[in-house]
């Protein structure tokens, strides 16, 4: 008889790949047809990463994009929400029944974000390099934190005396 050790991480392993699988074929169906730009495996089929920092002077926003041109993307501010689009095609120079596997996401998204309102929306700049889109929003001038000078001794607790003068 052989002994085998079981390890409960491998049925969770089993089960995710089959769900993947379930999953994926409900989005990507077999048939080669629906698999053109459009449908099928590009229409809305990813989501972008996004990380966002603040600092005390700007708040920045970095959306992982590789792959996709500067001009597919569309950066929007209305009413204080924070709009990326943009679109990554397939590329079509292979013949898609030639391929073995398709698992990076193609079509279009959208992400929006509500801005706080210490966020100056007229001065947002976007720039886009090696694949990652960078906004930087630049806080308020009245949100900026400010640096207050504390007094240490006996003068500073001591309050300004006002001379007063009689009346003549």
């Amino acid at each position: 008889m052989t002994i085998t050790r079981w390890t409960p991480m491998n049925d969770w392993a089993v089960l995710q790949n089959r769900l993947n699988s379930i999953f994926s074929d409900f989005r990507h169906p077999d048939d080669k047809e629906s698999m053109t730009a459009g449908s099928g495996i590009t229409a809305g089929s990813f989501v972008p990463p996004v990380d966002i920092y603040e600092d005390e002077a700007k708040l920045v926003m970095k959306l992982e994009a590789p792959g996709i041109p500067q001009e597919n993307f569309d950066v929007r501010v209305e009413n204080n929400l924070l709009t990326i689009s943009g679109e990554r095609k397939f590329e079509n120079e292979t013949k898609q029944e030639n391929y073995h596997r398709i698992e990076r996401r193609y079509g279009s998204f959208v992400r929006s974000f509500s801005l706080p309102t210490t966020v100056d929306t007229a001065n947002i700049q976007a720039h886009y390099d090696a694949g990652v889109l960078t906004v930087e929003m630049a806080k308020r001038a009245e949100a900026k934190p400010k640096q207050i000078k504390v007094s240490v001794g006996a003068a500073a607790a001591k309050p300004a005396q006002v001379e007063h003068k009689p009346a003549a």
